[in-house]
């Protein structure tokens, strides 16, 4: 009897851990990384000193919660810059973001969070954006993106897709694949683009260079 108690224990403590975690990641994407601990706790039917000791930081909840998102991210954006048709891929990478953001409202609110608080992802970030950066040089230089483009107006269309979350649950990935498609066709290459207005300054100047 003895013996099976630290496994008893072990076994109650992996599933207080996961019963969080699978809180932390509902109310994330329901209502964004603004919900507290003690909410999170409470949907997981925890005492806070219970989530503490898995999780002694909201960064270190974050980060964990969205662990599938991130790989999920980077695996789009890898796939985008190895097609050998640039532009294709870079119609890939905001489609694909594009559905994965509207499953997620808080997986945008983290990613692209300037809060040093609960900005796990800056390295990431910086990574992701410069790679869509040259995959977007490329895409002009074929001459299918249109050449006043920057980096930031990708951010724009990230940050204006979280929206799309509000929408009913059942129309979600409609309206997702839709954004996409204007997006897309705004971004295009064309002779009858009107000329764009100031770019907002939202990423930082490395990533901003498109080659």
């Amino acid at each position: 009897m003895t013996d099976r108690l630290p496994h008893m224990l072990r076994a109650d403590a992996q599933d207080n851990r996961d019963r969080v975690l699978e809180a932390a990641r509902a109310l994330f994407a329901e209502r964004g990384i603004d919900v507290t601990m003690r909410q999170i706790a409470r949907r997981a039917d925890v005492g806070p000193a219970t989530l503490y000791r898995r999780f002694p930081t909201k960064q270190i909840l974050v980060d964990e919660a969205f662990e599938y998102e991130l790989r999920s991210c980077r695996g789009i954006v890898d796939d985008g810059c190895a097609d050998p048709d640039p532009w294709r891929g870079f119609c890939s990478v905001i489609e694909r973001i594009s559905l994965l953001n509207v499953r997620n409202q808080g997986f945008v609110d983290a990613f692209m969070s300037a809060n040093p608080g609960i900005d796990t992802f800056s390295a990431h970030r910086a990574s992701l954006l410069r790679m869509l950066a040259e995959l977007a040089g490329r895409a002009r230089a074929a001459g299918q993106l249109r050449r006043d483009f920057v980096i930031d107006d990708l951010v724009i269309v990230l940050l204006a897709g979280r929206g799309l979350s509000s929408t009913p649950p059942s129309s979600r990935e409609a309206a997702a694949r839709r954004f996409a498609v204007l997006a897309i066709d705004g971004f295009r290459e064309s002779p009858t683009n009107g000329d764009l207005t100031r770019a907002p300054r939202l990423v930082f100047e490395k990533a901003r260079t498109v080659r």
